[in-house]
């Protein structure tokens, strides 16, 4: 994983004052990876309520300015479940913990 453990709390502090107490937060892509180089950081997020848009994109744009790399966040929608692309970065995602 080529997350500090200081970027790692960022990330979980960001999540946690601004979607919720209740998320668990996943890394995949090239910051999964320790053999690769750069990248932006890939968050796959779970909660157990819709998360709405604009708190989706204030969490995204928080995280950016935060950590000063370019961040993706994919929520997963806890009454559809994961979507084929969740599943498929699933697989090779590691755990960041959850926010409680």
């Amino acid at each position: 994983m080529r997350l500090t453990h200081a970027q790692r709390e960022q990330i979980m502090r960001a999540i946690h004052e601004r979607i919720g107490g209740d998320a668990e937060v996943w890394l995949y892509g090239s910051r999964a990876d320790d053999g690769e180089r750069g990248g932006d950081v890939d968050l796959l997020i779970r909660t157990g309520r819709a998360v709405a848009v604009l708190d989706q994109a204030a969490l995204q744009d928080r995280l950016e300015r935060d950590l000063l790399l370019p961040v993706d966040v994919s929520f997963i929608d806890p009454a559809k479940g994961m979507t084929r692309f969740q599943r498929l970065v699933a697989a090779g995602a590691l755990s960041l913990g959850a926010t409680r």
